[in-house]
């Protein structure tokens, strides 16, 4: 593998205009091509905002292409892979959706947040039953939304499969940014794997609470290599393959992990 550059980007969104926000991913995603930046990975429903009346009605996976034709052309003219976050239709379920869209114009959705965090989420969505992963410039990359990164076990299934990233579309309000910055440096030193978090900013349409962003990219010891406040912008990183190796070499963690511990013993 190859040293691969990285974009963790984040803006506000806006509820119930899609096209804004598809507008706001192409500007970030110039931005980042500018950069010479081969991934950008944008926030949990960047594509709607956390937004009630959006997940009522949320876009359907068939009108994905179109919706995002404007993203799809600045993709093909760029090189750059773009991964976001909506609510999706799925014509049956309702799912919280990671989108990729690759330099070759073509759109999937390939992955379905697995742990959905509230009341709100719970109500509307399904969860997904199946981890995913993509591939960029010969480099593994896991996908997760949000809360997915709340739980270790997800990374770690991710990294014994073979990711060397692991990257996460989410939202924290202000308040849960002290559990933001430990989830996902976390997530890095458990496995020896670089990790990446995008989050929301700006204005949570569902009740006005404000988005606490802090985008940022970790190095395989959770060490911060880029990192974003609350502005608006990009978190640029490079990931250099022989400090993954290097890191895994001083700290096994990941190979010694034992898969069962046994039964409990009180005494």
């Amino acid at each position: 593998m190859r040293t691969l550059r990285v974009a963790a980007g984040q803006a506000p969104a806006a509820c119930l205009s899609a096209e804004a926000n598809v507008s706001a991913a192409v500007d970030l995603t110039r931005e980042a091509a500018a950069q010479d930046v081969r991934l950008l990975v944008l926030p949990e429903t960047f594509l709607t905002n956390y937004c009630s009346a959006a997940f009522s009605r949320p876009p359907s996976v068939e009108g994905l292409p179109e919706l995002l034709a404007p993203l799809r052309e600045t993709t093909r003219s760029s090189g750059v892979t773009v991964v976001l976050s909506a609510p999706l239709d799925r014509g049956g379920a309702k799912t919280l959706s990671s989108i990729v869209v690759k330099p070759d114009g073509s759109v999937t959705a390939p992955y379905d947040k697995q742990h959905l965090s509230d009341d709100l989420d719970q109500s509307q969505f399904v969860a997904g039953q199946h981890g995913t992963s993509i591939e960029v410039d010969g480099w593994e990359v896991a996908l997760s939304v949000c809360y997915d990164g709340s739980f270790p076990e997800h990374a770690c299934a991710a990294a014994v499969d073979g990711a060397r990233l692991y990257v996460n579309s989410g939202a924290f309000f202000v308040g849960g940014e002290h559990r933001r910055d430990l989830y996902y440096p976390a997530r890095a030193l458990d496995n020896g794997i670089f990790s990446l978090f995008s989050g929301l900013t700006g204005e949570c349409s569902h009740d006005g609470t404000v988005f606490a962003g802090g985008s940022a990219v970790y190095d395989p010891e959770g060490r911060p290599l880029a990192r974003l406040g609350r502005e608006a912008g990009l978190a640029v990183a490079d990931l250099d393959p022989a400090l993954m190796a290097a890191t895994r070499a001083a700290h096994p963690m990941h190979a010694e992990r034992r898969t069962s511990l046994g039964s409990r013993v009180r005494s």
